[in-house]
């Protein structure tokens, strides 16, 4: 099912699979690339309970061994919708015996689309409903539309930074690292930077970006409290994904102990954990 929310600035198509959205309008003009299976099958898939991939697509807990595909299962899932209004949706997915067979914790996950102006906020909630503390990682995905050159847009970031991105071997990480051109916290877009996947950024001083269409901001991206960002497109593909993880991917050489992986979430029993995103249409 579709659910379309509206203000008098703009608009957000979302569906209830995954509780992905698929279009997000400001006059007339959809953001959100629209899905060509030549690229890619998914517009703004959310990452959970991985980001990434998994060593082996597997993992540890007391020698136990469990499987969990890439980005985890939480997008091919239908969410329930907890309460809607005009310009606002509260999309909930709950651990069940599906999801416990691979992922053996009791959680309630929850994604609010909420149109502000020309903002659309994307807030995560994650409460580790079990008795023992919780591994998770939690990850947006947006994928927006390149209308013409992919090298006549660039990304601005709000802070100066040396960009280092940490290289993906087999969709997990190498000990390997290259730094990125960039002038004034600018870098230039370019399908050459993606050849070997994508770039991934830790601990990065910005929590904002802007994606300008020559030298016009087009749309930005607040992402506070995400401690890791993933850029992302496929080579001659019409969009680019800017995604703010809270989780990586594997280490060639993780030890497949998930309580011991880089970049996870541990959340205390009965605790809940949030984080927000904000889609600002410039």
């Amino acid at each position: 099912m579709i659910i379309t929310l509206s203000n008098n600035k703009i608009s957000a198509s979302i569906n209830t699979i995954g509780a992905e959205l698929i279009r997000l309008e400001k006059d007339n003009q959809n953001y959100i690339w629209t899905v060509n299976e030549t690229y890619w099958n998914k517009t703004s898939p959310i990452l959970f309970p991985i980001v990434g991939r998994l060593k082996n697509d597997a993992y540890t807990i007391a020698d136990k061994k469990y499987e969990l595909p890439r980005h985890g299962f939480a997008r091919n899932f239908e969410f329930q919708i907890l309460n809607q209004t005009e310009n606002s949706v509260v999309f909930v997915l709950e651990s069940n015996s599906e999801t416990l067979k691979n992922y053996p914790f009791e959680f309630q996950l929850q994604l609010e689309y909420e149109l502000d102006g020309n903002e659309l906020k994307m807030k995560y909630s994650v409460e580790n409903r079990s008795e023992v503390t919780m591994p998770f990682s939690i990850g947006a995905h947006p994928a927006f539309a390149i209308e013409d050159s992919f090298s006549n847009y660039s990304l601005q970031f709000n802070e100066a930074e040396e960009f280092v991105s940490y290289e993906l071997e087999n969709e997990q990480f190498s000990n390997s690292f290259r730094k990125i051109n960039s002038e004034n916290g600018q870098i230039d877009l370019d399908y050459s930077l993606f050849e070997k996947d994508a770039l991934v950024f830790k601990h990065l001083k910005s929590d904002k970006l802007t994606l300008l269409k020559g030298n016009q901001p087009y749309l930005s991206v607040e992402f506070e409290g995400f401690p890791y960002l993933g850029i992302w497109t496929k080579p001659n593909a019409p969009f680019l994904c800017i995604e703010p993880w809270c989780g990586l991917a594997d280490n060639i050489n993780h030890n497949g102990n998930i309580y011991e992986k880089e970049g996870i979430q541990l959340l205390e029993n009965k605790s809940n954990f949030q984080r927000k995103i904000i889609i600002n249409l410039l």
